[in-house]
């Protein structure tokens, strides 16, 4: 698949999400075949105050490229300023702008989903970051606000004339959030639309049954897994084959599901520190070892571990008694 000049390697892409797609996470995703990487969602002021631990979630690794860098914002000069800004970063292959995010503190500034509310100011937004970068730009978006504004094909015909090189579109409206089913109707109407630039469907995708489903059903040109990734690299490799030969791999083996949340906390530990990354590592073990024999209890201990070595020897506990 191309995205503005961009080549992935296939067409099943990991979604931005805040606080789980640092470059840690990205990296075990592409070793596990993903397409293409999504960067947690970063702010576009804190580029421009030169925040500290902003300017630290403009890091890419060689190794998740071609990576996304994904920047929210609603004021169009300051997003177009920091889209060059981001010239200047040779990692980042492509930028993508948050026009879906539905959380409330996004959208009581004006960001995220609420620039659907307001379509006009939208485009500018994308035209800004669109002029300004030399990388090619991309948009997320939404069904809309809530069920009184439904207007993914006004967005993405928006995006398209604005200089978007793709729209991502997740089939759910803000007043949603993840509750529900993901309406791939929609996805399919704006696929439809769509003559000149690439469609990613975004939206309950947890098998890869589910990815060949969505691809079938909506036309769209590649699929973005959020939710269906937590804990489940193996998704990504397990998609792609099944899309690629119509076989299915076996799921990972329970001892595999540890030896990965064991890999996860190291690689965390050794890129963000000890107390961070253990910390971080928290909700990721939870996904890790979800449905496992005595997880429930296990979550209760590693939500009280502190310390690398003492979260290791409890995944190994773990391990040991499967």
């Amino acid at each position: 698949m191309n995205i503005g000049g961009i080549a992935t390697k296939n067409n099943v892409f990991l979604a931005p999400m805040a606080g789980i797609t640092d470059a840690v996470y990205r990296i075990l995703c592409k070793e596990m075949g993903c397409g293409l990487v999504y960067s947690e969602m970063v702010s576009a002021k804190g580029i421009s105050h030169n925040n500290t631990n902003t300017k630290k979630m403009l890091y890419v690794d060689e190794k998740e490229r071609p990576a996304v860098i994904q920047l929210f914002g609603s004021d169009p000069k300051i997003m177009g300023e920091m889209a060059a800004v981001l010239n200047d970063y040779p990692d980042i292959d492509i930028l993508d702008i948050n026009m879906g995010c539905p959380a409330p503190k996004i959208v009581k500034n004006g960001e995220g989903s609420a620039l659907s509310l307001d379509p006009e100011l939208a485009g500018r937004v994308i035209y800004a970051v669109a002029e300004n970068s030399d990388k090619p730009v991309t948009v997320k978006i939404r069904k809309g606000f809530d069920d009184e504004h439904i207007n993914a094909v006004e967005m993405a015909k928006i995006a398209e004339k604005n200089g978007a090189a793709a729209v991502t579109l997740h089939g759910r409206t803000r007043e949603q959030y993840y509750s529900g089913k993901a309406d791939w109707d929609i996805i399919a109407r704006t696929k439809d639309v769509l003559k000149n630039i690439p469609l990613i469907g975004n939206g309950d995708i947890f098998t890869p049954e589910d990815a060949k489903k969505m691809i079938e059903y909506t036309n769209c040109d590649a699929v973005m897994i959020g939710r269906g990734a937590q804990g489940n690299p193996w998704i990504f490799r397990r998609s792609v084959h099944y899309l690629e030969t119509g076989e299915l791999l076996p799921l990972p083996t329970n001892e595999e599901r540890i030896d990965m949340a064991l890999r996860h906390l190291k690689m965390l530990v050794d890129y963000k520190g000890e107390n961070v990354g253990v910390r971080e590592m928290r909700k990721h073990i939870g996904w890790y070892i979800k449905g496992l024999p005595h997880s429930a209890e296990m979550r209760v201990k590693v939500n009280s571990t502190s310390g690398y070595e003492n979260m290791a020897a409890l995944l190994l506990y773990m391990k040991s008694k499967l």
